[in-house]
């Protein structure tokens, strides 16, 4: 019966571990399926900006180029428009058809008619001739252009070459010819980067990669920069991939909620396991004493039986404490109520002096540890103990401490209590109840005061318990508006510490 009791037990064990075990999987694969994902999202929003980026400043870029060529056109035109207007000025009769050079140089003598008179081919030749040599002289007026370029271009103010009028129309001409229509502010640069002039709104101190610099009038004897900005070039590029950011938004906020909804799967798995094991252990707990009883009263029918007087007080005795025992039992399960009212309109608030409380408690509980062979001693050291509790739960919370202090005690080691109180500021109570027991595991004095949570006990099985007392304990002291908390090191012993604040309003 024990083999199979034991082999039921084993597969249950199994079974939870193996839901647990795939749970964990479960909880693994999705959190890699969100990470994946997320970085995947990540990695497409950085390359979608870093393309964005690249086509804009190529764009800027032939923008700039473009602008720098129709400079260059302009000055050109510039002196064209100069020589001609100075070859007007320096006409003094009309150009025959017929060219003829003046001292074997092509820019200077006369043009005449050919005579009428002349064959067809002779004409024809004279002609052909007089285009030839209007070709030379075409080809001469611009090389003369293009040495006056090169001559006085560079004396020539920059801000009569690249006007800032025409320049920023000229931008924005050709930015908008680059599909971009962003604001902008430019300037102008010498060769050692002093700024000759800029717009308003050029931030000198802008970081030198946001800043696209172009050569202006590189063909001749001086070199200028064109420097072009945009202030809103992040809100531009970013606003043409913000629809990216939602999607990464909604998944992040599905990544969070999985995670919560697994913590609350296992924080419900824990709970039912330790609802499992409370049933359990309350099972056996009232199971016990019960079985007593009724063979008890089955020994009670047997007449032999009846005719012993001292066997009838044996059994009379043994019913008698196993009811007690059945009693206190309910009583533990009975507590549970406690934790369904969130009020404190249950208790029955009342000023008490706790040294005295504890005085009787001591003296009740003193037998129960000099029956392991061990004492419990008290210090009441408080100047004023007077505080504001339920006196039936403030009893109860005493006796919880000092019966967990004796059920953990240490194998084949005498238990050792002291309870002991003191006044912190004339405000407060300090209620310390030490034992050298067993102690607490570092993992587990997160956990000690959770509903149905029960210290591990190593090799230990004789330690019962449905793990409701040090919940129940936390319950009180915090209606009582006082706080608990534990110290503890395994193998040294347990340090309860309790503070309730004194009634200091029923002393004055």
């Amino acid at each position: 019966m024990c083999i199979l009791k034991g082999g039921v037990h084993t597969k249950i064990a199994l079974k939870h571990k193996m839901k647990k075990s795939i749970i964990w999987l479960l909880t693994i694969v999705m959190a890699l399926t969100f990470g994946a994902l997320l970085y995947f999202q990540i990695m497409y929003l950085e390359n979608m900006v870093k393309m964005r980026e690249g086509q804009f400043s190529e764009s800027v870029m032939r923008a700039l180029s473009a602008t720098a060529d129709f400079l260059e056109r302009q000055e050109t035109l510039h002196y064209l428009e100069e020589d001609a207007l100075a070859m007007q000025t320096n006409q003094t009769g009309e150009y025959a058809l017929e060219y003829t050079p003046q001292n074997g140089h092509p820019s200077g003598g006369t043009l005449t008619y050919p005579s009428p008179t002349a064959s067809i081919s002779g004409r024809y030749r004279d002609i052909q001739e007089v285009i030839r040599m209007q070709y030379l002289y075409q080809q001469e007026l611009l090389n003369e252009v293009i040495l006056t370029i090169m001559r006085d271009s560079g004396s020539r103010p920059v801000i009569q070459r690249a006007d800032s009028t025409m320049l920023r129309e000229r931008l924005t001409t050709e930015l908008r010819n680059n599909g971009l229509q962003v604001p902008f502010a430019f300037s102008i640069a010498d060769k050692k980067g002093n700024l000759i002039y800029s717009t308003g709104d050029y931030d000198t101190e802008a970081p030198q990669g946001e800043i696209y610099t172009q050569p202006l009038f590189q063909h001749s004897d001086s070199s200028y920069m064109l420097l072009l900005e945009f202030p809103t070039k992040r809100n531009y590029i970013f606003s043409s991939v913000r629809f990216i950011i939602p999607t990464l938004a909604f998944t992040l906020i599905l990544l969070v909620v999985f995670l919560y909804t697994i913590i609350l799967a296992f924080r419900q798995k824990r709970l039912t396991e330790m609802k499992t094991d409370f049933i359990n252990n309350m099972t056996h707990e009232l199971k016990t004493p019960i079985s007593t009883i009724s063979l008890a009263g089955q020994m009670l029918s047997d007449p032999s039986v009846r005719k012993s007087t001292s066997m009838l007080e044996h059994l009379s005795g043994v019913i008698t404490e196993e009811s007690k025992r059945l009693r206190f039992q309910v009583e533990k399960v009975l507590q549970m109520s406690v934790f369904d009212n969130s009020t404190s309109a249950a208790l029955k608030l009342t000023t008490v002096d706790a040294d005295k409380i504890i005085s009787g408690v001591v003296k009740n509980f003193k037998i129960k540890v000099e029956k392991f062979g061990g004492q419990l001693t008290c210090r009441l050291d408080a100047k004023d103990s007077a505080v504001r509790v339920d006196e039936m739960h403030f009893t109860n919370v005493l006796y919880n401490l000092l019966d967990n202090a004796v059920k953990y005690m240490r194998e084949e080691v005498a238990p050792e209590l002291e309870i002991s109180t003191r006044d912190i500021d004339g405000r407060r109570l300090e209620i310390r109840v030490k034992d050298n027991g067993i102690g607490i595991k570092k993992d587990d004095l997160k956990r000690i005061f959770d509903k149905f949570f029960r210290v591990s006990t190593g090799n230990r099985h004789d330690v019962k318990g449905f793990g409701l007392g040090l919940a129940y304990v936390r319950k009180m002291v915090t209606m009582f508006d006082g706080t608990i908390r534990v110290e503890s090191e395994p193998g040294e012993g347990t340090t309860f510490i309790i503070e309730l604040p004194l009634a200091v309003e029923d002393n004055e």
